[in-house]
């Protein structure tokens, strides 16, 4: 359970820095540094996360302009 309150925080706080960025280089930057930390706080492949964090947040902001 503690875990998964840790997990869920660390989600919901990287998830909020990832939705900024105004040119697609911060976002695909900011997306990286919030995948990263997360694979790194569960444990998981640093880079893979850096990797899928860049494109979701570009895909998002993308996406959704007015929300980012």
């Amino acid at each position: 359970m503690q875990r998964f309150c840790k997990t869920t925080a660390v989600l919901a706080l990287l998830g909020g820095l990832a939705g900024c960025g105004d040119t697609v280089g911060e976002q695909a930057l900011l997306g990286a540094g919030a995948g990263a930390g997360t694979a790194a706080v569960l444990n998981g492949s640093v880079l893979g996360g850096a990797a899928l964090g860049a494109g979701a947040n570009v895909l998002y902001c993308q996406e959704n302009p007015g929300k980012c």
